[in-house]
């Protein structure tokens, strides 16, 4: 059994899942709120869509992550998946926690975020950019750095083993 690759692909694995479960919630909480500034306030629609929509991309980052580390990993390569050592498969894993770990609570936090700036959009619409789009993005700050950091390990700090074509 290639143990390695199990290891990678757990990581592979837990950057999209645990990101993009984060987005679901923080856009559930944004959503929620939304949907009842609304119901009351439907014109305000344009300024609340855009904090509804920002915690969604933590989710995006996690879907990037996990693409690069299976191209790295030769998923879409058509020559084979080699052969990974445990050590390999755990630094792949490793590498996919940043993203996988910022992603969830930043998206969650985002989403609470934007709540409060959909309730401001609802009071106060002048501050709704101001205010709730720019603290939305202070907290998305932090999902991006996970994903730099996941990004530099896998391109950087990983000397994979390359993969040679079959001779025909």
């Amino acid at each position: 059994m290639n143990y390695g690759m199990t290891l990678a692909l757990v990581g592979v694995g837990l950057a999209a899942l645990l990101a993009g479960i984060g987005s679901a919630i923080g856009i559930g909480i944004a959503g929620r709120t939304a949907t009842g500034v609304l119901s009351e306030k439907p014109e305000r629609y344009g300024q609340v869509f855009i904090m509804v929509l920002l915690p969604g991309t933590q989710g995006l980052y996690g879907f990037l992550a996990a693409f690069m580390a299976m191209r790295e990993l030769n998923f879409f390569g058509g020559t084979g998946v080699p052969e990974l050592s445990f050590i390999l498969g755990l630094q792949v894993l490793v590498a996919c926690l940043p993203i996988a770990f910022a992603g969830l609570i930043s998206a969650v936090l985002q989403g609470r975020v934007c709540a409060g700036g959909i309730m401001m959009a609802a009071k106060q619409p002048e501050l709704a950019f101001k205010a709730g789009v720019i603290y939305a993005v202070m907290v998305e700050l932090y999902a991006m750095l996970g994903l730099v950091v996941t990004l530099f390990m896998l391109l950087f700090g990983i000397n994979w083993p390359q993969v040679v074509a079959a001779a025909v």
